[in-house]
């Protein structure tokens, strides 16, 4: 490789992000830059290296490269050197905060290099700010008080130079001292007209934002602190450099009682301590994770694998003393090398750290709520009402159920016949209240084994609504053997019945609890009344919808007759099981009405229960989605409170089908919030609904926090194609924000998943939209690469126009790259892929065949080789035009202008440009660069007042 193709590489490097690809690439090419005999190119390598390391998270490396140059600039001066004096001077900066940061340097050290610095800044007649507020830093640091204030005088007294640091972060050092003195006040007022200008270092403005936390905090500026923290965060969180602001950050949500989401950041970034950018960063993010977790109870936090350590979930109290620790260790090394108790001090007071104050809702996808009681179910829905006003209805408190008394001489026959007409009526207080009192009356009385099989099936009941399937099988089968040692049939069927369908669902036993089923219908068919043989036959219809045997199950449901043995409880649910049957076989008319029946007698009979799910149902099943939205309110306003997370899940999806996204929002919110309120799984797959819907409303800051909620949610889960497919939201989102690095690094983490034969298509798209956010942030040639690999996967997929589109994409970033090998490689490519695609007639081919010869004629434009750029363009327009792309077609004709002029033909050009320009919308990009063509060959053709005209009515310049 040549000097020049190095001093190239170099250049492409410097346009990588901050962070370990771009390290990487700079010790590479270091490699070859020392195999070389360039010592500019060696120096220059190095000064770049410094900034990579320090912004890239490895600041330990950028000790040595700063030297390598110090002690090659003073050993052997020469003239390329002094270019890089400033940025020479400017690491010394580096160096300070660096060797403050690893307690394994002796403080000496740090002083020495602060006087040469010192010396230097002199002798070159710098201003001496910058020094003044270096020597503060460390004092500070060591914890001698009166010298950080006599510096910090001298800093703010002493005029700036350009060698101080910027607009943004001499004002952040000063805010953060000026938080610590306890002059909050000061500090807001010092950072407002810092924010309001422009600031444009690469770690502003999310560094003042940070340090100006605690100071909007204690000032009373919640809402300011809420924007600063997020605003901040957002920006800080992909880079490793910055854990010790992420700490800062983890602490606030600690302070503000938001425990959930510094529980999150922390486990986002714990690994992070496996390769901390300095003990000083290591040491800080540390306590502040300890003092969060001290604040999680009795949960876990998954904790991800490193080298001698699996993934694993961790007990957050265990690894609350395991950072904790860490922190107090790192805090001793400081002091030992630092002579003070100053950081251990500190550390103490960050471990001592928990919410205090009023609650500041942070989140945008939790908000912390009061519990929730509903109104009486049996009122009819009200008018339609916001979703926050709403949840607000739903939680107010109004309709509370009265306390439930159970008569005081009742036996224990009659508390389990009430506990049995209870359940059966979802009376669900008076059932345990009914079983409750039993216990307490008759729990260790000696009891008929009638009795006590009632006893035990009731609480099988109770197992099977709890989810415990296990445990209700145990508990039904010990009943039916009681049963039948009293030689009650009737009871022993019915609960033969129960136990078969919970057989079904516990996929072990099928075929053992469909026997069941069926034997004890035909026995309750025999023995049992009206309403024991309806039931019968609903639980053999059940265990068959368990196996989705949906046709055999509305079978056994049509034996059931109309008014379920004057059960209209069970009616109602029978209901609801024919609805989703037919709903099932895709009988929708039919399913509709079997849920308007259960949804009718729910409302009767004051059921929230049936009520809740027959409006769900019929929402699934409408076309409208206003419909689906007026059943979902229905069904909030009457659902129980177990019941409201299905419900607020499937309103957001119904309304953002209606295409009230924003309204959406706030139901992914409430649902999201019910998720982790109560331990429940499936709130990561929500949360990347609602970063969906959020971008949908152009909340793109949130979508974005809110989708790197759900990815980490969604590793932690081992869903991979979900992450990934959230990953590629988060992508677009960060895309739209102007976060270019974050949505690229992204994308290549997908291209990296989908490297199986069956996702090329996925990989290949994935590649290209890389390619396309290169190409727009002018980043030609790194986009000219992610192209060609693009099309590489789309060839291998077998889908040669998607191939072609990539090589066409590839030619014009390789042009507009400026790299003509490069580029004339591409065009042969393409026409090889054209040719092969030739004849055929769909518009997508047409159009593609059509934009390859523009950009192959683009080429040899640049090339100067004009005539075969112009005879590629024939017959090009036409083709355009006749699949209605006009905009490309006028786009096409006047790149044949262009051609025409430098052609020396005006002649010809003037009237097909004329008519160009004749048919643009007049807001189009094209008009004047048309308008400049036109006018140019109207000079030629000697036509001067036409060209002057032309020229005024665009605002065009002459030599322009």
């Amino acid at each position: 490789m040549s000097d020049e193709d190095l001093w190239r590489v170099l250049r492409g490097i410097s346009d990588m992000p901050y962070g370990a690809g771009q390290i990487a690439a700079l010790e590479q090419l270091l490699r070859r830059v020392d195999a070389s005999d360039d010592r500019h190119l060696a120096f220059v390598t190095r000064m770049q290296a410094t900034t990579g390391y320090i912004y890239g998270g490895e600041p330990a490396k950028s000790f040595v490269t700063f030297s390598w140059c110090l002690s090659e600039f003073d050993s052997d001066p020469q003239p390329y050197h002094q270019r890089h004096l400033h940025n020479l001077l400017w690491h010394f900066k580096y160096m300070i905060n660096g060797l403050l940061n690893f307690p394994e340097v002796p403080l000496d050290r740090t002083y020495a290099v602060l006087d040469d610095m010192e010396r230097r800044y002199r002798a070159g007649g710098h201003s001496l700010q910058a020094v003044h507020k270096h020597r503060f830093r460390v004092a500070d640091h060591v914890g001698d008080v009166e010298a950080a204030a006599h510096w910090y005088r001298l800093w703010q007294t002493t005029p700036r130079d350009e060698l101080s640091d910027c607009a943004g972060c001499d004002p952040t050092s000063q805010v953060g001292y000026l938080a610590d003195t306890g002059r909050d006040v000061e500090a807001v007022e010092l950072a407002e007209p810092v924010l309001a200008g422009r600031l444009n270092c690469n770690e502003q403005p999310q560094s003042i934002l940070t340090a100006l936390l605690l100071p909007y905090l204690r000032t009373g500026r919640a809402e300011e602190a809420r924007d600063a923290h997020r605003e901040a965060y957002r920006r800080l969180r992909g880079n490793l450099a910055n854990l010790w602001d992420i700490a800062d950050h983890v602490e606030f949500c600690t302070l503000t009682g938001n425990e959930a989401r510094a529980i999150e950041l922390v486990e986002r970034h714990l690994d992070w301590l496996d390769r901390p950018p300095s003990p000083a960063a290591a040491m800080h993010f540390a306590a502040a994770a300890a003092a969060a977790l001290r604040q999680a109870g009795p949960s876990t936090v998954y904790r991800r694998a490193a080298e001698g350590r699996p993934a694993a979930e961790v007990s957050a109290a265990s690894l609350a003393d395991e950072l904790a620790e860490t922190a107090t260790g790192l805090a001793a090394r400081f002091d030992a090398r630092n002579g003070t108790s100053h950081q251990s001090e500190w550390v103490a007071s960050r471990l001592a750290v928990q919410a205090s104050g009023e609650h500041v809702p942070l989140s945008a996808s939790v908000r912390r709520r009061p519990a929730r009681p509903t109104r009486p179910v049996g009122e009819e829905p009200s008018a339609p009402v916001s979703s926050t006003e709403r949840g607000e209805r739903v939680r107010s408190g109004k309709g509370e159920r009265p306390a439930v008394t159970v008569p005081a001489d009742a036996g224990p026959d009659d508390l389990l016949d009430l506990a049995e007409q209870s359940w059966g009526r979802h009376d669900w207080a008076t059932f345990r209240a009914a079983l409750a009192t039993f216990d307490d009356r008759f729990g260790s009385a000696e009891l008929p084994a009638r009795t006590s099989a009632h006893r035990l099936a009731l609480r099988a009941s109770e197992r099977g609504d709890e989810n415990d399937i296990d445990g209700a099988i145990k508990l039904n089968r010990a009943a039916l053997e009681l049963y039948r040692e009293a030689d009650d049939e009737v009871a022993a069927q019915a609960v033969a019945g129960r136990l078969g369908v919970l057989l079904t669902r516990a996929d072990e036993d099928t075929e053992e609890g469909l026997l069941l089923v069926r034997e004890a219908a035909e026995v309750l068919d025999r023995l049992g009344d009206a309403q024991q043989r309806a039931a019968g036959h609903d639980r053999v219809a059940l265990a068959l919808l368990h196996r989705e045997r949906w046709a055999d199950a509305l079978a056994a449901l049509d034996r059931v007759p109309a008014d379920a043995g004057g059960d209209r409880h069970l009616a109602a649910r029978i209901a609801l099981h024919r609805g989703h049957l037919l709903e099932q076989l895709d009988r929708v008319d039919e399913a509709h009405s079997a849920v308007d029946e259960a949804r009718r007698i729910g409302r009767e009979l004051g059921v929230g229960e049936v009520v809740t799910a027959a409006c769900l149902a019929y929402a699934r099943l409408v076309d409208d989605p206003a419909d689906a939205v007026a059943a979902c309110d229905e069904a909030l306003e009457t659902a129980p409170a177990d019941a409201e997370l299905p419900v607020r899940v499937a309103r957001a999806r119904a309304l953002l089908s209606a295409g009230r996204a924003p309204d959406a929002v706030d139901d992914f919110v409430e649902a999201v919030t019910l998720c982790v309120e109560r331990g429940a799984e499936g709130d990561a797959f929500l949360r990347w609904e609602l970063a969906n819907a959020y971008r949908m409303v152009g909340r793109l800051a949130e979508a974005a926090e809110v989708a790197e909620e759900a990815v980490l949610g969604l590793d932690r889960l081992g869903a991979q194609a979900e992450a990934d497919r959230c990953r590629h939201l988060l992508a677009g989102v960060y895309a739209g924000l102007g976060e270019i690095d974050p949505a690229l690094a992204l994308l290549e983490q997908l291209a990296s998943n989908l490297d199986g034969p069956d996702n090329l298509p996925h990989r290949a798209q994935v590649l290209e939209e890389a390619g396309g956010i290169l190409y727009d942030a002018d980043r030609d040639a790194a986009a000219g690469e992610r192209f060609a690999a693009a099309a590489e996967a789309y060839r291998l997929g077998d889908l040669p126009l998607d191939e072609l589109r990539a090589r066409r994409r590839e030619t014009y970033a390789w042009f507009w790259a400026d790299d003509r090998d490069a580029a004339l490689h591409a065009v042969e490519v393409v026409d090889g892929l054209a040719a092969k695609l030739a004849g055929q007639a769909e518009p997508p081919v047409l159009y593609e065949l059509a934009m390859a010869a523009e950009a192959g004629a683009r080429v040899l434009t640049g090339e100067e080789r004009l005539d075969e750029a112009l005879g590629r363009l024939t017959g090009v327009p036409d083709r355009l035009r006749s699949i209605e792309a006009f905009g490309e077609a006028a786009q096409v004709e006047a790149l044949i202008g262009e051609l025409l002029l430098r052609l020396e033909r005006p002649a010809e050009a003037e009237p097909l440009l004329r008519r160009v320009l004749g048919g643009l919308p007049a807001a189009s990009r094209q008009v004047r660069q048309t308008a400049w063509l036109l006018a140019r060959a109207l000079d030629l053709l000697d036509r001067p007042a036409e060209a002057a005209a032309l020229r005024a009515e665009h605002d065009l310049d002459e030599d322009d």
